[in-house]
């Protein structure tokens, strides 16, 4: 039975029109101005229709709820984990969402880690595991779901900017 559920909603996403191609998750004090921008450009430039929340969330809008729609209204979600993505209970639950997504409603999920090793995410270790810690923390409740969240995103095949010519 499970396999006829992920088949209907590969199916699902495959039929549906999607207000957004790409939905970019990122922590913007690590990316916003640097990889993110370019990241961004170049999509637009090949005419994608990307979500970046600075650009398309709406003055007066309530953030959660309109980056959870924006979610559902995409085809891809590209989260770009950095050194402090997980120091934001906004990220974690971004990310949460977006693996609920992936699971229920067919997103694809497409991870890069700029300046972070995929096992650093895994096992929330090094630079990584210091941010999520301050979050884990603060957030006693949610740590689980968040950990097994990151570790379920780290194990998707992503990009590794290091190891990609000029990054």
């Amino acid at each position: 039975m499970a396999s006829s559920s992920s088949s209907n909603s590969a199916h699902a996403s495959a039929s549906r029109v999607w207000k957004y191609d790409v939905f970019l998750s990122f922590r913007g004090e690590d990316t916003r101005n640097t990889f993110v921008d370019h990241l961004h450009s170049a999509l637009v430039q090949r005419i994608i229709r990307v979500y970046k929340d600075d650009e398309a969330l709406l003055r007066g809008d309530c953030i959660g709820p309109s980056l959870f729609k924006a979610i559902e209204e995409s085809h891809i979600a590209v989260i770009v984990f950095s050194k402090n993505y997980a120091d934001s209970s906004w990220c974690l639950d971004e990310l949460s969402y977006i693996m609920k997504c992936m699971d229920e409603k067919g997103l694809i999920v497409m991870p890069i880690f700029y300046d972070v090793d995929p096992s650093q995410v895994r096992n929330q270790e090094g630079n990584f595991g210091e941010a999520f810690a301050k979050q884990e923390a603060k957030n006693v409740t949610k740590a689980e779901l968040w950990r097994k969240t990151l570790f379920d995103a780290s194990n998707i095949a992503g990009w590794e900017p290091k190891h990609v010519a000029n990054g």
